[in-house]
């Protein structure tokens, strides 16, 4: 199952691709629906603010999409890549709380 701070590789669907994607969500328990919640990456940048780049091993260039948060069915979740760190981590949450204006 994939945990919060994990970067998946996730079918997002046909027009979507089959892209990375950092999982956001906390677990959830037998009694709860099967989805994750997910900022998929991109390497098509326009230098949007809601563009976060981060530098890791396991993905090549590009940007967390934090305009884009996706809530889709876990078994969409493919292969698992790597995992951020707390601060990268804490970066895109950051991003996805400017995008939302939490």
């Amino acid at each position: 199952m994939p945990n919060r701070g994990e970067v998946w590789l996730v079918d997002l669907g046909l027009a979507g691709k089959t892209r990375p994607a950092l999982i956001l969500n906390k677990p959830f328990s037998d009694a709860d629906r099967a989805l994750i919640t997910v900022v998929p990456h991109t390497q098509a940048l326009r230098g949007s603010t809601f563009e976060i780049a981060l530098a890791v091993p396991f993905l090549r260039g590009g940007a967390f999409l934090v305009q884009n948060p996706l809530t889709i069915p876990a078994v969409k979740a493919e292969r698992l890549l790597g995992r951020l760190t707390s601060p990268q981590l804490g970066l895109v949450e950051a991003g996805v709380r400017d995008w939302l204006g939490l």
